[in-house]
């Protein structure tokens, strides 16, 4: 998809990967770009930060359906319609495993799956009828590969991937561009609680501003995997080959990263 002239809404837009991705999309020509978090005044701060006339901030808790339909709504009503959904927002939740609440399990549920999920039930069928448009998740590296250090947010990773592969699979024919990011650590907030001392953070930290140029030149090439990361891939692969020899290699890791071992 060309970018010029696209109305976009991007969730988790008042920060990390969401504003360089809405500050991508607005210098890329974008005629509308939606800044939608749940930190409102945040998301304001960036939508006054793009071209006059581009920038809508509006509030957004992605755990809640109602509050997507309203997002799509509000978009509508402004800017006409929906042509590009970034669904970028994310939360990382704690470290640990089965311990772990079903509190935390059902937030990260709610963000990482049932977003999407919302999201695209929200637009992607205007898309297809106007034979046009896009449709980003923002998934991880532990989507495809796992983390070690927190079952959540490995487990729920794999579900954001899995829903962008059936999207792609469902709609890819149809007019509906689908990419699935999956960067292994970048800089940002969430990131830099952990300490900077992920498993993650094995290959280097990315600028978000990066990462987001990344996504936008999938979008023009209708790739699919976005993988800022090129190692990532290389893993996948091996992951692939040898599922066993992988799965020894990461409890290695895991024994380094964990209290526990």
């Amino acid at each position: 998809m060309d970018i010029r002239n696209k109305v976009v809404i991007v969730t988790g837009g008042a920060s990390g990967i969401g504003r360089s991705l809405a500050q991508r999309c607005a210098a890329a020509g974008a005629r509308g770009v939606v800044v939608a978090d749940i930190q409102q005044e945040a998301a304001q701060q960036v939508a006054d930060g793009l071209p006059a006339g581009a920038g809508l901030a509006l509030r957004c808790d992605v755990r809640q359906e109602a509050e997507i339909q309203a997002l799509v709504a509000a978009t509508r009503e402004h800017f006409g319609q929906v042509d590009a959904y970034l669904s970028n927002a994310g939360i990382l939740g704690k470290a640990g495993g089965i311990e772990l609440d079903d509190e935390l399990w059902n937030a990260m549920w709610q963000v990482h799956g049932m977003a999407h999920v919302w999201a695209a039930r929200a637009v992607v069928p205007e898309m297809v009828a106007r034979g046009e448009g896009f449709f980003l998740v923002t998934a991880s590296a532990a989507g495809l590969l796992s983390i070690v250090e927190t079952a959540p947010y490995a487990v729920t990773k794999h579900a954001a991937v899995a829903f962008a592969e059936w999207l792609r699979i469902a709609y890819g024919r149809r007019g509906l561009g689908v990419a699935c990011l999956c960067p292994q650590s970048v800089q940002t907030a969430m990131v830099a609680s952990t300490g900077g001392d992920s498993s993650a953070a094995h290959d280097g930290v990315l600028p978000p501003e990066q990462v987001a140029d990344d996504v936008l030149q999938a979008m023009h090439d209708g790739r699919f995997l976005v993988l800022p990361h090129p190692e990532v891939l290389q893993y996948f692969r091996a992951k692939g080959q040898d599922y066993e020899r992988w799965l020894g290699g990461m409890q290695k890791l895991h024994a380094r990263h964990t209290a526990t071992g």
